[in-house]
């Protein structure tokens, strides 16, 4: 990704000096964007340090602002979250990717693997633990805790919303997650901040950068939604890079559910003809995958030359194995992914298997919040779109 143009923050008073706390379920991340935030401000001093008095004394030039922290368990499983560092009067972010379900914890003396609401707890026992003494509270999740409970039908709990109006009532101040499932659940917290970002621009980035013979244009391109609840991402991203796009139309039976889930009884592609054309097939999660796969294959029987696989979150929670032999079998012939979220090993060892690095989208975040100033002055996805397509023409 590009380096700011540092003009942005020239004259800016920092809210408060900058602290970021990674998680332990992010922290690989988190580092990466940490020394993001290094590069830039260093470039900043490089340019600027001579005329802009607004810096001096914030603790702006750092060699790194993330600051240490512990959720240590009783041998009961209870836990308690501890800040090892001074954070008062701080910008204080705490980043967190609630879906890592690689970490364990004993619970008298056996192992258990966290879930999602562990990883939630960790996080509100760390924002209680600053609420007193930093200036302003930020929370980074990439993945937004229970975001597919949005909704209610029949007698149904909210859960997202019940977890944003909890963060809010803690004292944070920002909310950022990326490529919400329902982004209309921020209704719940209507006087806080809440923004939601899409990685339409890493998943282009990587693509143009890593695989030759990619070109947008709609002739030899086509764009998919694998299912009716893909498709605001879908259209947007195919509006402004100009492509046609296609859709799948599940027909689903909602008197039964199979896990957390209606099960699809039938499945009819709606779109052109994707013959001979690179088919891109655009969704926000795979978890079982097996959606996603059903719409590769039926991409192929209607014979698309390839087909790419993008994906906000590969969560993979019926295995990697799937993917592996579909991909042996020609079903689909590149995979992009993000890193915002925990993938195990084995996905990251196959030669078609692409990242899409968000490490430096994060890091623009955290720098432009800190300096107080729009996000969308620095981070505009549809400016970045454009400009990532100029570079290849």
């Amino acid at each position: 990704m590009e380096m700011d143009k540092t003009y942005y923050f020239k004259n800016r008073t920092l809210l408060a000096p900058l602290k970021i706390i990674a998680m332990d379920n992010c922290r690989e991340l988190v580092e990466k964007a940490d020394r993001h935030i290094v590069t830039l401000r260093k470039q900043y001093l490089a340019d600027h340090a001579q005329d802009d008095a607004t810096i001096s004394g914030r603790e702006y030039d750092k060699d790194s602002y993330l600051v240490r922290v512990q959720c240590p368990r009783f041998s009961s499983g209870e836990a308690k979250g501890m800040i090892l560092e001074s954070v008062r009067g701080s910008d204080l972010f705490i980043v967190s990717d609630v879906t890592n379900n690689s970490m364990s914890f004993k619970i008298s003396g056996r192992t258990h693997y966290m879930s999602p609401d562990d990883h939630y707890q960790d996080l509100k026992r760390i924002i209680a633990a600053a609420s007193t003494s930093a200036h302003r509270i930020s929370v980074i999740m990439p993945f937004l805790y229970q975001s597919r409970q949005h909704k209610r039908v029949l007698r149904e709990s909210l859960d997202c919303a019940l977890a944003l109006e909890e963060l809010s009532s803690m004292g944070v101040a920002n909310i950022v997650t990326f490529d919400a499932h329902d982004p209309c659940v921020q209704n719940a917290i209507p006087l806080h901040d809440f923004d939601n970002y899409s990685p339409d621009y890493n998943f282009l980035h990587v693509l143009l950068s890593q695989l030759q013979d990619i070109h947008f244009c709609k002739d030899n391109m086509l764009l998919i939604s694998p299912d009716e609840g893909a498709m605001r991402r879908a259209v947007y991203l195919a509006n402004t890079v100009g492509l046609d796009l296609g859709m799948f139309y599940k027909r689903r039976d909602y008197t039964r559910i199979e896990d957390g889930v209606n099960p699809v009884v039938a499945s009819e592609y709606l779109g052109p003809n994707p013959q001979g054309k690179i088919v891109l097939i655009l969704d926000d999660i795979i978890s079982t995958g097996f959606n996603i796969l059903e719409a590769a294959r039926d991409m192929k029987e209607h014979g698309a030359a390839t087909v790419i696989i993008c994906c906000t979150f590969g969560l993979f929670v019926a295995g990697f194995e799937k993917f592996i032999k579909a991909h042996d079998e020609g079903i689909f012939d590149y995979m992009v992914t993000t890193n915002l979220n925990y993938r195990p090993p084995i996905v990251l060892e196959q030669p078609w298997y692409l990242e899409a690095d968000m490490s430096g989208f994060i890091g623009k975040i955290i720098n432009t919040m800190n300096h107080n100033i729009a996000v969308s002055s620095v981070v505009d996805p549809s400016r970045m779109l454009q400009t990532v397509l100029k570079e290849t023409e």
